[in-house]
């Protein structure tokens, strides 16, 4: 289901679901059986312009912002979840050099030709994402970058790194770097071999005097924190609900058609005459809709500026990701021992649909900032 009528429907949404028709949705099994990290899909997705969505006009990109990166995730995220994370997590990287990159890496990425994603949770500040513990120094006329990061989506997959550290050599939260992924020091320390999101190449990255040129940094030494919660963060959440709500979308479309097509012969009906049933598939549609309607809500909040701007950026992730496990844990109910069973589609969606709760900031980090705006105090503080 879209989130808007047909007839409004951008061009790159068309050119999106052709991507998805030929190359995303028939690589999603085995993406999701092998762990193999969606080469084809981003490829396609990059030579068909959309890798470079959010990129300016005036490099080679659509020029598009937050509802356009918010719907092309939902629906990648129907057809594949590792895809739409993997693509979440380069526009929000992409939207950061936009602000402050290299002409030359913006128009790699307009081009379709550059990957990105962010690298800012640690081992030493968790799900604190905005608190980097790792450091940064000058040496030799160059930066040397030692950091644990805890989980990086498409590591050693894409072309570079939005890094975050310590800063520089002045006061503030933190410094963001462009650092690509060959830079002399960074290891990958183990490939990704987890519950859900199974192609999404989620792993920890360590540097170790990992050298980059000063010219690396984006936006002002000490700077980071800012360009994290007025840049990436909108960006971040907007999406993230956005991929949650393709989860539970897909998860409900396939079990309302099992269901459909389940006989209980001796009644001479089928799973869907049950009344329980509908009722199960009633509340998945109504939770799926209700998040839907707070995305968009909140995508309105953003594009003109709204006084509740922070209070629904913080819930709209939340909410939505506290909906899909709900949404699968019933798609799940709804289909039976049948739903444990590759082929039915929704186990898929189920394991998917856990990483929105933990993904920083986690769903319990969002209560709390939640309850703090609420309460009138300070979110940080």
């Amino acid at each position: 289901m879209s989130t808007m009528p047909d007839s409004q429907t951008p061009s790159y949404l068309d050119i999106l679901d052709r991507v998805i028709n030929e190359v995303v949705t028939p690589a999603a099994v085995e993406i999701d059986q092998t762990g193999t990290f969606p080469r084809a899909a981003i490829d396609a997705l990059g030579k068909a312009g959309l890798l470079g969505l959010v990129s300016s006009s005036d490099v080679g990109g659509q020029g598009q912002a937050h509802r356009a990166a918010a719907l092309v995730v939902e629906r990648l995220a129907q057809a594949c979840a590792s895809t739409a994370m993997v693509t979440c997590m380069h526009y929000a990287g992409t939207a950061v050099i936009e602000a402050y990159g290299p002409a030359d890496v913006r128009q790699a990425i307009a081009g379709g030709r550059h990957l990105t994603t962010l690298a800012f949770s640690e081992m030493g500040s968790r799900s604190h994402f905005w608190a980097p513990v790792s450091t940064a120094t000058a040496s030799n006329g160059h930066v040397e970058l030692d950091a644990r990061k805890s989980w990086v989506t498409g590591a050693g997959e894409v072309s570079s790194y939005v890094w975050s550290s310590k800063p520089l050599a002045t006061e503030g939260a933190s410094a963001l770097w462009l650092v690509p992924v060959g830079a002399p020091g960074l290891r990958i320390a183990a490939p990704f071999n987890g519950l859900g999101l199974r192609g999404n190449a989620s792993s920890p990255v360590t540097a170790e005097g990992a050298t980059v040129e000063r010219a690396a940094m984006l936006g002002a030494d000490g700077g980071g924190f800012d360009v994290m919660m007025g840049v990436v963060l909108p960006y971040f959440q907007l999406m993230n609900a956005a991929f949650s709500i393709g989860t539970m979308d897909a998860a409900t479309t396939k079990a309302a058609a099992h269901v459909a097509d389940t006989p209980l012969q001796h009644l001479n009906q089928s799973l869907a005459d049950l009344p329980t049933v509908r009722a199960y598939l009633a509340r998945m549609r109504i939770k799926t809709d209700m998040a839907r309607a707070l995305l968009l809500d909140t995508i309105a909040a953003v594009e003109s500026g709204r006084a509740d701007t922070m209070l629904r950026v913080l819930e709209v992730k939340a909410a939505a990701g506290e909906a899909a496990t709900e949404v699968t844990d019933l798609a799940m109910r709804v289909c039976g021992g049948a739903a444990f069973r590759k082929e039915v589609g929704v186990e898929r969606h189920f394991r998917d649909a856990r990483a929105a709760t933990v993904m920083a900031p986690t769903t319990d980090v969002l209560y709390d900032f939640i309850g703090k705006a609420i309460c009138g105090l300070p979110l940080f503080g």
